[in-house]
């Protein structure tokens, strides 16, 4: 594994430098965070299309290697961000944790659970520290509710609904082989619904069973455009998924979580409504934002408009795991436990069966008893980004 604790000409110690694998979209967001931070300097890209790398490259100050291995033989690269298409990170990424350096993985962990757990495994048996990207976890309107699951505010949980109703034209897809691909993306709900799914199941707790619909309506392309799911989660309450990247024009993606003691409903990481019993009937934000026909929010309809904040703030925080010698906020086994509900949902809608999906070990049967995974002070769970921020 690469040495941390090495000193810069000034005596301090040296920044972490960042790899990225992968110079689509996204990587420009990753770059992005990274030079938002102090502790962090990227050093390098690669691509398989040069001209791509050396373009980020060129727009970051950066070198453009000409593959993964020279990249990673780089002794000023100790991080490297995955940002290949999904169903390449797991063989990327195995790559990159056998040269001992850290991971930030883009979401999904991969495609398939054994990819996940191929790459899980290579991060262990090396020694080093491996995050999934699920940056809206550390957005303040999650923070805030997950801050509210803690104190117990929204009393037993009843109800979550995660909604991500996007556009994507058909440009998007014809953009990339890769794109809408069973075997390296998925449909509207591996790519972009993941986050909330993963933000519906932080929330909720673990999933028992899903009963699902997928449809392709409005692209060509191999995996669905719309995908509707019922859910059971361990703890009794039940929730919903909707997504689909055939929305017009595309709108905020929500997450609503309803318990006995009140509801709170975020929209694009900030709380659009909070009602709580115990704050009184008139207390809070009531409704939700008015409608408008003004462009959508953010990634809604154009992928290069997300923002990297969030990025920056998840970066940040595997960093300072690294330096603290503890696991990141967001762990590989978190980013296989909301792939895992994704790959439930395309069984079931497949199959045309509910999914009943296996209990994990340490699964605890309501986010909002005592001693649950999903409570901060829980054991083990003492950096959860509700309250390390």
């Amino acid at each position: 594994m690469s040495d941390r604790n090495v000193t810069g000409l000034d005596g301090g110690a040296r920044p972490h430098g960042f790899g990225i694998v992968g110079t689509g979209v996204i990587a420009s967001i990753h770059a992005a965070a990274i030079g938002a931070l102090p502790g962090a300097r990227l050093m390098a890209v690669t691509d398989v299309v040069p001209e791509r790398a050396r373009a980020l490259a060129q727009r970051h100050g950066c070198a453009a290697e000409p593959s993964l291995g020279a990249l990673l033989g780089r002794e000023d690269v100790d991080v490297v961000s995955v940002c290949v298409p999904s169903g390449l990170h797991a063989q990327v990424g195995v790559q990159v944790a056998a040269a001992g350096k850290h991971l930030v993985v883009e979401k999904p962990i991969d495609v398939t659970l054994a990819a996940a757990d191929r790459l899980i495994d290579a991060a262990r048996a090396a020694g080093v520290v491996m995050t999934v990207i699920s940056q809206h976890r550390f957005d303040p309107g999650l923070v805030e509710l997950r801050r509210l699951l803690s104190d117990r505010s929204l009393g037993r949980l009843v109800l979550g609904e995660a909604s991500t109703k996007w556009y994507r034209s058909q440009a998007y897809y014809d953009s990339a082989a890769w794109r809408g691909s069973w075997a390296l993306d998925g449909g509207s709900l591996m790519n972009q619904g993941i986050h909330y799914v993963d933000l519906l199941r932080w929330c909720m707790g673990p999933v028992a069973e899903v009963s699902a619909v997928c449809a392709t309506r409005d692209h060509q392309m191999e995996a669905e455009d719309v995908a509707l799911a019922v859910l059971r989660f361990r703890s009794g309450a039940v929730g919903t998924i909707v997504v689909s990247t055939a929305v017009f024009p595309g709108f905020a993606q929500r997450l609503e979580i309803s318990g006995t003691g009140g509801t709170v409903v975020v929209e694009d990481g900030e709380i659009v409504c909070r009602s709580l019993r115990a704050e009184g009937p008139e207390s809070g934000q009531r409704g939700s934002r008015a409608a408008t026909s003004a462009a959508p929010p953010g990634g809604a309809a154009v992928p290069q408009a997300m923002d990297a904040a969030s990025h920056a703030a998840q970066i940040a925080d595997l960093l300072a795991a690294i330096d603290d010698g503890r696991r990141p906020s967001v762990t590989g086994e978190n980013g296989r436990a909301a792939l895992e509900v994704v790959c439930a949902v395309y069984e079931s809608a497949s199959e045309g069966r509910a999914v009943v999906l296996p209990a994990a070990a340490g699964d605890e049967h309501d986010p909002t008893a005592a001693g649950d995974e999903h409570n901060p002070t829980a054991a083990g769970d003492e950096h959860d980004p509700a309250v390390s921020r």
